[in-house]
C-alpha cells in the first residue's frame, strides 16, 4: 500500500491534526537525549546538582518538546514540504509529564503553482497546561495530478488561491485564540500570549525562549 500524502485541494482552513500524546517523560529517556544531542546540561540529568540549584528535580529539555512537536507536523505533513518551523517554551516539563502534540490548519494560499498551508501548533501536559506553542508552514502539492505532472517534468497545476485565514475579519476569533484551547482566568490568557504567569515561573528559567528551524531553500519553478 503506497504511503499516505497530504494534498492542498483536501485541506480546509480550521481542520485539526490528529493529536499525539507521548508516553510519560522519564529519566531514562533524558539520559538517551543528552547523549544523543550532546546536550549534557546536568539540570537535565543530575538530580543532586538540579536541586542544588532550586529545582524540584531535572526537567526535560525545551529541544525534546521541540522534538515531539515537529514529529506532529512532519507525520501529518506527508508529501509535503516544511518550509518554517518555530516554537516558542511556555512552561517547563517534568518527569512523568505527559505532553500531548495539537495543531490545526490556520491560513491557506496559492499562486503560480506553488501551494502553502499555515498550521498553529501547541502542546498541553496532563493537567491541560500549555507547554509550547509553535507554527509551520508547509508547501504542498494542489492533487496528485498535480504531483504527477510536476515529477515527470510538466508545468504545474495552477490554481489561484486567494488567501484564507483564521485571522481575518470573518474568523469568530483571533488566530492565536483559534490555536490554543479555550481557558478561563488571567493565568490562561498570560499563557496564550505566550507569557508565563508568576505562579508557573520556576527559578532557573530556560536558557532559550523561541526556537525556529532553518528556512529551507526555496524550491526552482
Amino acid at each position: 500500500m503506497p504511503a499516505r500524502k497530504l494534498y492542498f485541494e483536501a485541506l480546509r482552513v480550521g481542520d485539526e491534526l490528529p493529536a499525539l500524546a507521548k508516553a510519560p517523560v522519564d529519566r531514562v529517556q533524558l539520559s538517551r537525549y543528552a547523549g544523543a544531542s550532546g546536550d549534557y546540561n546536568p539540570v537535565h540529568v543530575d538530580e543532586i546538582y538540579a536541586k542544588s540549584v532550586g529545582m524540584p528535580s531535572v526537567y526535560a529539555p525545551g529541544m525534546l518538546v521541540m522534538g515531539m512537536l515537529g514529529q506532529l507536523i512532519s507525520d501529518w505533513a506527508r508529501g509535503g514540504q516544511m518550509r518554517r518551523y518555530n516554537v516558542r517554551f511556555i512552561k517547563m516539563v517534568w518527569p512523568g509529564d505527559t505532553v500531548v502534540c495539537k495543531g490545526r490548519v490556520s491560513d491557506r494560499h496559492g499562486s503560480g503553482g506553488r501551494y502553502f498551508v499555515e498550521v498553529d501548533l501547541w502542546a498541553e501536559n496532563q493537567k491541560g497546561e500549555l507547554v509550547m506553542k509553535g507554527s509551520s508552514q508547509i508547501q504542498l502539492f494542489y492533487s496528485l495530478e498535480d504531483e504527477n505532472r510536476q515529477r515527470s517534468g510538466q508545468s504545474p497545476i495552477v490554481v489561484e488561491v486567494p488567501r484564507e485565514s483564521l485571522s481575518n475579519a470573518n474568523a469568530p476569533a483571533s488566530a492565536t485564540s483559534a490555536a490554543a484551547p479555550s481557558e478561563e482566568g488571567d493565568e490562561a490568557s498570560e499563557r496564550r500570549e505566550g507569557v508565563t504567569s508568576k505562579k508557573t515561573v520556576p527559578r532557573e528559567k530556560p536558557a532559550a525562549k523561541t526556537a525556529t528551524l532553518p528556512s529551507a531553500r526555496q524550491a526552482k519553478k
